[in-house]
């Protein structure tokens, strides 16, 4: 790669455009730009929450869908272009799995919360939709491949899973909405 970064200041963006991958201006207020800054904002919250105690297995797998997250982003940047592959969509599905088999069946909503970790994770699943959002606002006026729709949905349900799992993990439960209060 190189020294690709070496001058982060350029003043290129001063005029309110910022470039794609494929060498094209754009305004910073683009569709394309947004899901971006979306998925970029997911991903800093994934940060957030990975400077909490987790079990090392939870770690890893947000590891991972970090690494994940760039590649969409990188998709994103570059129109026409693919990263996110049917291997990345089928891990975060095998990890569903996983930690929902784990997990009591909901018989209520639950609220955000319970402990800092599974908090955190809630912020980082509302991020997630409102990132999928605006890749499927993109998406009505540029061709995107299915795979990052996909990938963000799927991830927003495996954050809610997580959550659940880090209350455990923390030795607490779900934080039930009590619809007769």
């Amino acid at each position: 790669m190189g020294n690709r970064l070496s001058k982060i200041a350029t003043r290129t963006g001063d005029d309110g455009t910022t470039g794609l991958g494929d060498g094209r201006r754009v305004r910073k207020d683009d569709a394309r730009i947004a899901a971006i800054g979306d998925v970029d904002e997911l991903n800093s919250n994934l940060g957030v929450l990975l400077c909490e105690a987790l079990p090392d297995d939870v770690r890893q797998a947000l590891f991972a869908i970090q690494h994940d997250l760039f590649d969409l982003g990188g998709e994103l940047c570059i129109p026409g272009h693919t990263m996110i592959a049917d291997a990345q969509l089928a891990q975060l599905d095998a990890w569903l799995a996983h930690y929902n088999a784990t997990l009591p069946p909901l018989k209520e909503f639950i609220l955000p919360g319970g402990s800092r970790a599974a908090a955190v994770a809630h912020v980082c699943r509302t991020a997630c939709r409102r990132a999928e959002r605006s890749i499927v606002a993109l998406g009505q006026t540029e061709t995107i491949h299915a795979a990052p729709r996909q990938y963000v949905n799927r991830l927003s349900d495996l954050l809610f899973v997580l959550a659940r799992v880090l209350n455990r993990a923390d030795g607490g439960t779900d934080v039930l909405w009590q619809h007769d209060r």
